[in-house]
């Protein structure tokens, strides 16, 4: 059994606040643009970390890291990439990989909206956990906590890390920094 923590573009960007959530959890998957390998390097110290890289990634991350990810993580076949669409909507690049042979669980990025969707035409779970950075247009920094336990996904749960641009939080839950008070 394996406690997967799923985040998605970072840009450069890694509240420290998340490291403690990351920690709880057996492995760190990431789904692209993480901005930089300072990212990388300090995910690396919390936990194992398998990424894919994003459109903005440079050359730096792209050495490190494939385009496309497909691996078993206990007895689930798992694809993960940056820009894969949606179902329905499916990235054309990603179509014939599906179309020949689908993974259980599809993981992608690059819109920055949290989706969680049962695909029934291909019988797979797609997962795009969000923005977990600073950059976009997404409102809400989120990332997705997940349980494989055997050929299962369960126990799946989204973690808001509080609105894009509030640096900072009073105890209270009051946001500070250089945005507060922006929405």
């Amino acid at each position: 059994m394996k406690r997967i923590a799923l985040l998605s573009d970072t840009h450069s960007y890694l509240d420290e606040r998340l490291v403690a959530i990351l920690g709880e959890c057996d492995e760190i998957w990431h789904a692209g643009d993480i901005g930089s390998c300072e990212v990388t390097d300090r995910l690396l110290q919390v936990k194992p970390l398998k990424a894919v890289y994003g459109n903005i990634d440079g050359a730096d991350l792209r050495v490190q890291f494939p385009q496309n990810l497909r691996f078993f993580c206990e007895g689930v076949d798992v694809l993960m990439t940056h820009i894969g669409g949606y179902p329905g909507h499916y990235d054309r690049n990603l179509l014939p990989v599906l179309k020949a042979n689908p993974p259980k669980l599809l993981i992608a990025g690059h819109s920055h909206i949290l989706k969680v969707i049962f695909d029934p035409k291909f019988q797979l779970l797609f997962i795009n956990p969000g923005a977990a950075g600073q950059h976009g247009f997404h409102l809400v920094r989120t990332i997705v906590r997940f349980t494989i336990d055997g050929d299962q996904i369960k126990d799946l749960e989204v973690v808001e890390l509080g609105q894009r641009g509030h640096l900072v939080a009073e105890p209270d839950g009051t946001p500070v920094g250089p945005f507060a008070g922006t929405d």
